[in-house]
C-alpha cells in the first residue's frame, strides 16, 4: 500500500530530492523503506503506520525549512533526521512532536531531542526553566507553544516580558510613551511572534491585549490568571525580580522561563535570579527544568560552531 506526498511544485521537488537523489537515499536508510518519485509525487510502499508518520514529518518538515531559505544548508536533511542519538536513544518524533498554530505562516519542529522535549514540557507543565545558549530555541518554542495555547483557546492570553538591564536603566529618562520606551528590549519576542504569524495578526493580538508586553519591573503586585507567561532573558534578572515575578501566576495558568547563564549583564555583585531559582527549585516535582547545549544550535551552523568554541574557551 502506497502513501503518498504531493509536492507543490518542480522546484521544490528538486531541492526536496537533493542532488542525485542525496536527500531520498538518506530518507531511505533512516526510514528502511524505499522512496518512489513519480511527476511531483513522492511515495513509499508501507502499511506501517509509524513509517507513514514519519516519512510525512520529514517532507514536510523539509518543505518547510526550503521555503524559509534554507535549500541549500548541507546540515539540513541531517538535522531533520536527527540520527544521532541522545542518551543511546535516536531522536523520535511523534504525533505531538510539531506546533501547529491556527493561522500561522509556517509549522514549528523540534530540531534535537532537547527541542522536542521543551515542547512536551510547555505543554504538560505549569512551570518550565529553559535554559542554555544562544540560538537553541527556547524563547521561540515558548512563544510558539504560547500562540498554540491561546490560539486554540487554551488560555486567554499571553504576557511577555524581559528585565531591562542596561547602563542608565531606568525608563524614565528615555524618550517617547512607555511603548517606545520598551520597544527596543521586546524586539526579540516580536520578531519570534512575527515569524510564526503575519504582522497584521500580530498587531490585531496585541491591540485587543490578547498578548501583552511589559517590562518585568510593571509584573509587581500582579495576578495572571489563565494566561501563558513568558519570561525572556531571565538570566539577568536579580532573586528577589524573580521570586516576585514567579508569585505572579494565577489560576489556570503557565510560567514559562528562558535565559542563557553564560551571558549575564548583571553587576558582578549581584547574583543571578535564573541560576538561584534553578538551585532552590530543583526538587519541586511539579516544576520542569531542562538544559540546552550547543548541539540545540541547529538554524545556523556557524552560531552552533561560534557557541561551541566559546564552551571550548571557557573550559580550558
Amino acid at each position: 500500500m502506497a502513501y503518498t506526498i504531493v509536492v507543490p511544485d518542480t522546484e521544490l521537488l528538486q531541492c526536496v530530492c537533493g542532488t542525485n537523489d542525496s536527500n531520498l537515499k538518506l530518507i531511505e536508510e533512516h526510514l528502511g523503506v524505499e522512496v518512489f518519485t513519480r511527476g511531483n509525487e513522492l511515495s513509499i510502499e508501507s502499511e506501517d503506520s509509524d513509517i507513514q508518520r514519519q516519512f510525512n514529518f520529514v517532507i514536510n518538515r523539509m518543505m518547510d525549512e526550503i521555503s524559509d531559505g534554507n535549500a541549500y544548508n548541507p546540515d539540513m536533511v541531517a538535522s531533520i533526521l536527527n540520527v544521532e542519538t541522545v542518551d543511546e536513544r535516536p531522536f523520535r518524533f511523534n504525533a505531538n512532536s510539531s506546533i501547529f498554530i491556527p493561522g500561522a505562516v509556517k509549522k514549528v519542529f523540534p530540531k534535537s531531542q532537547n527541542q522536542l522535549e521543551l515542547i512536551e514540557s510547555f505543554r504538560n507543565y505549569d512551570m518550565v526553566f529553559a535554559e542554555g545558549p544562544a540560538g537553541s530555541g527556547k524563547t521561540f518554542l515558548a512563544v510558539a507553544v504560547a500562540l498554540e495555547l491561546v490560539l486554540t483557546h487554551k488560555k486567554r492570553g499571553i504576557v511577555l516580558t524581559r528585565p531591562i538591564v542596561e547602563a542608565g536603566e531606568s525608563l524614565g529618562y528615555l524618550p517617547g510613551n512607555l511603548e517606545d520606551k520598551i520597544n527596543p528590549y521586546l524586539r526579540p519576542l516580536y520578531d519570534s511572534m512575527n515569524s510564526i504569524l503575519t504582522r497584521d495578526m500580530v498587531k490585531r493580538m496585541v491591540e485587543s491585549e490578547v498578548i501583552e508586553m511589559a517590562p518585568l519591573a510593571y509584573m509587581r503586585g500582579r495576578t495572571l490568571n489563565d494566561s501563558v507567561i513568558i519570561l525572556d532573558e531571565a538570566q539577568n534578572t536579580t532573586k528577589e525580580q524573580m521570586k516576585m515575578f514567579l508569585t505572579r501566576m494565577g489560576e489556570n495558568s503557565k510560567i514559562f522561563v528562558t535565559g542563557d547563564i553564560t551571558q549575564i549583564d548583571l553587576p558582578s555583585r549581584i547574583p543571578s535570579g535564573l541560576i538561584d531559582a534553578m538551585e532552590v527549585l530543583k526538587s519541586v516535582s511539579d516544576i520542569k527544568m531542562i538544559h540546552m547545549d550547543s548541539d540545540d544550535v541547529v538554524r545556523n551552523p556557524l552560531v552552533k560552531k561560534i557557541v561551541q568554541a566559546y564552551e571550548y574557551a571557557d573550559n580550558q
